[in-house]
């Protein structure tokens, strides 16, 4: 798929001179990797420049990343200011960030909040938690709210509050609850398919206008497990 992914392909929800917010497929990367398959970052760069007939370089800023299986919404920046303010609210915590998820299993609890310390191993890039004391930690915060549980499985809405590698992914596996299709965190637990982990909504303060903005798009509602949900009570679109 990521090699023929190309301009045509490109969902925009929403463009103006300072922001560009897309629907990222799964399994395209956020921005260029080792893989060197056709990004998110390079296509929305050649989009602005067919469309506004630039020759040379243009500018399109990365402001956050999705993981590569994980699909949906996410925002650039088509200009430095822009990319900077917007960095800063993520840093501030003015980001706001939804996802939806199918869990395999049930938490113990339908709502709570997980607090943990995780730490990356750069060498097979697998994020663990692990006590606070152990150096590199970084804390990691999210709360779920199980929206409806079938045949085993919970479509479940996560939102973030840090913003750490493979955070979701992690967390609720190491509460015995993996994602569907995360064979890497969950093993056969996590039952085989293509990884369950959708950004639903994204929120976030205009870099110039300071209008507050708010993105949702739901989960492919044609492909296993969602299909098995009502997807559309993530988004409140209905």
């Amino acid at each position: 798929m990521t090699e023929q992914f190309k301009v045509e392909d490109l969902i925009i929800l929403h463009e103006d001179n300072h922001i560009i917010v897309v629907l990222k497929p799964q399994n395209v990367p956020s921005c260029e990797d080792e893989s060197k398959d056709k990004d998110m970052l390079t296509v929305i760069k050649e989009y602005i420049k067919i469309k506004n007939n630039k020759p040379g370089n243009v500018y399109v800023g990365l402001v956050h990343r999705l993981d590569r299986p994980t699909g949906g919404v996410m925002v650039y920046a088509k200009s430095s200011k822009a990319a900077s303010r917007l960095s800063e609210q993520m840093k501030t915590g003015d980001f706001e960030k939804k996802y939806s998820t199918v869990l395999v299993g049930s938490p113990k609890e339908s709502r709570a909040t997980l607090t943990d310390y995780m730490k990356k191993n750069p060498i097979n890039n697998m994020v663990y938690v692990c006590p606070p004391t152990v150096e590199g930690a970084k804390f990691a915060e999210l709360e779920y709210r199980v929206i409806e549980e079938k045949g085993g499985l919970a479509f479940t809405e996560v939102t973030l509050h840090t913003g750490r590698s493979h955070q979701i992914r992690v967390q609720m596996s190491h509460i015995g609850t993996p994602v569907y299709g995360d064979m890497r965190y969950g093993g056969e637990t996590a039952k085989k398919g293509k990884l369950a982990l959708w950004a639903t909504s994204l929120s976030f303060t205009h870099p110039v206008s300071k209008e507050r903005l708010c993105f949702k798009i739901e989960p492919p509602k044609d492909i296993l497990p969602w299909k098995n949900f009502d997807t559309s009570k993530s988004v409140d679109l209905y």
